[in-house]
């Protein structure tokens, strides 16, 4: 059994449970608000200094950041591949995983925005605005990104990857935010076919035990 300290609205914590669910790992949610600051108490900061979920618990080892995370569990439980293909073929996936993850998800992640408005003095319509100005740019670049032979029904071809675990949270976080996706078809139709299987559904949000909190 794996612990999975979580967020359930945490994009970067819904990547890792999608990957858990399509390796058919069990796992225990163990969660942590982070609207409540609970990121940022003694015990939690113990396991994680820099005051991030997810982090993960295998067998006493305790691991941190969700590309990590994922490609330690691709290196361990090679079936079913997440980095599938050849050496360019996992260039791309990382590509397009990191494109979500290094350019998009940190221009909007929770920190950011408290910033912004706390700090600065933004105010919640400049906040809203920002935050789908940067998710409508980024996912637009995506759209570009998967116009290439190698798209299939998921981002690299017919069985879901890395690229697909971070798609996904992504596209909650847009809709949740009222962000445009008109613009960005392919992106929508490897998103609903994600959306099809059991792991994905499984791991959304709505589903998780602190998702009422």
């Amino acid at each position: 059994m794996h612990k999975l300290y979580s967020f359930f609205r945490s994009s970067a914590a819904f990547r890792v449970r999608i990957a858990l669910n399509l390796k058919g790992l069990d796992y225990e949610t163990i969660p942590v608000h982070l609207l409540k600051g609970e990121q940022r108490e003694a015990g939690f900061l113990a396991l994680n200094p820099a005051g991030l979920v997810p982090v993960l618990i295998e067998n006493g080892s305790l691991l941190t950041q969700s590309l990590a995370i994922i490609e330690y569990l691709d290196e361990t439980r090679p079936a079913p591949a997440l980095l599938p293909g050849s050496a360019l073929d996992r260039a791309r996936i990382r590509a397009l995983a990191l494109a979500i993850a290094c350019e998009i998800h940190p221009l909007n992640n929770t920190r950011v925005l408290k910033y912004l408005v706390r700090t600065l003095g933004v105010d919640e319509a400049a906040k809203n605005a920002w935050y789908r100005h940067w998710v409508e740019q980024g996912l637009a670049s995506v759209e570009r990104q998967l116009d290439h032979p190698s798209t299939g029904r998921f981002c690299h071809g017919d069985t879901p990857t890395l690229a697909d675990c971070c798609l996904v949270p992504q596209i909650f976080n847009a809709r949740r935010f009222d962000c445009s996706l008109d613009h960005v078809p392919t992106v929508m139709r490897v998103f609903e076919h994600c959306m099809a299987l059991d792991a994905f559904q499984r791991a959304a949000p709505a589903a998780q035990p602190d998702a009422e909190q």
